[in-house]
């Protein structure tokens, strides 16, 4: 599958709203995702994201290559969630906490719900430039503890990663890219500034959310999202559509605008780099839990 970003030329909210495609893997791991093919290049620099939870062991040790593969568990997630890779890393993630796992030239993670564990996350996968997808791999974690938290009239808003109202996180990832994890009633003041060269992906996580760009007020239905692509700085604002507080994800980074393919956990320059990566998959190269 090949992807080359959209070239919009204007402010632009991506015309339709998606809905995400339901999702029901064995015994224990429910949601609903998206892809970047649903968004005709405006998702970019994302290439996945699930809205899931998991109450069992899902998936088993899988590789990665050619992209940033992002857990971020939302704070009501039950229990503790164990992640291992083959960078050495083998440690639970919280609720609350958010695990940047930069596969580069490729990596072997797991990631698994402890016994009485119930995780809700987002699962993302973050494409890398040409440039970064034969780089070593690299991992990034955040604690719940450490990440501002925005609080404004009406909105309580976690700056996961990045930056957003002055805040910015200690840490950083790999490709500029910030993270807000949000709740808003109707009476919200809540603003982000989309950076200069940024997209932006918008998510009702739960309960109905309007979003306002460029003086013009759109409603975002629980389990749909939308990308948005400005023309120069924007500045979006959220609110709920009622008394009580909506959830929502605010997910925005630099865009690549570069052409990939993708095949699975993988995502290349070009069919022949997939082979390659395969190959060395297949040889053991990438890595051991």
């Amino acid at each position: 599958m090949t992807n080359s970003a959209a070239q919009l030329n204007q402010s632009t909210v991506l015309d339709k709203h998606v809905t995400g495609s339901p999702l029901n893997i064995g015994e224990g791991f429910t949601g609903i995702g998206f892809r970047h093919t649903q968004f005709e290049g405006a998702m970019d620099p994302i290439i996945m994201v699930d809205h899931y939870t998991m109450t069992v062991p899902t998936f088993g040790a899988h590789p990665h290559a050619g992209i940033s593969a992002v857990s971020v568990l939302f704070e009501d997630t039950e229990g503790k969630f164990s992640n291992r890779d083959s960078l050495g890393n083998d440690f639970d993630i919280h609720a609350g906490d958010l695990y940047w796992l930069n596969a580069g030239r490729g990596a072997v993670h797991d990631e698994a719900p402890r016994l009485g564990a119930k995780i809700h996350a987002l699962q993302i996968f973050v494409n890398l430039p040409a440039k970064l997808k034969h780089e070593s791999p690299s991992s990034l974690h955040v604690k719940r503890e450490d990440m501002p938290t925005l609080v404004g009239e009406g909105y309580r808003v976690r700056l996961v990663l990045g930056e957003s109202n002055g805040a910015k996180t200690q840490a950083s990832s790999v490709w500029p890219f910030t993270i807000l994890d949000g709740f808003a009633d109707e009476c919200s003041a809540f603003e982000h500034q989309i950076s200069d060269d940024f997209n932006a992906w918008l998510y009702a996580v739960e309960g109905n959310i309007e979003y306002q760009l460029d003086d013009e007020w759109h409603v975002l239905y629980q389990g749909e999202s939308v990308s948005i692509v400005p023309k120069e700085v924007s500045v979006l604002k959220v609110r709920g559509d009622n008394k009580k507080q909506s959830h929502f994800a605010l997910l925005s980074g630099e865009t690549i605008n570069e052409s990939f393919v993708q095949q699975g956990p993988f995502a290349m320059s070009s069919q022949q780099d997939i082979d390659e990566v395969v190959a060395r998959y297949q040889a053991g190269e990438l890595g051991q839990l």
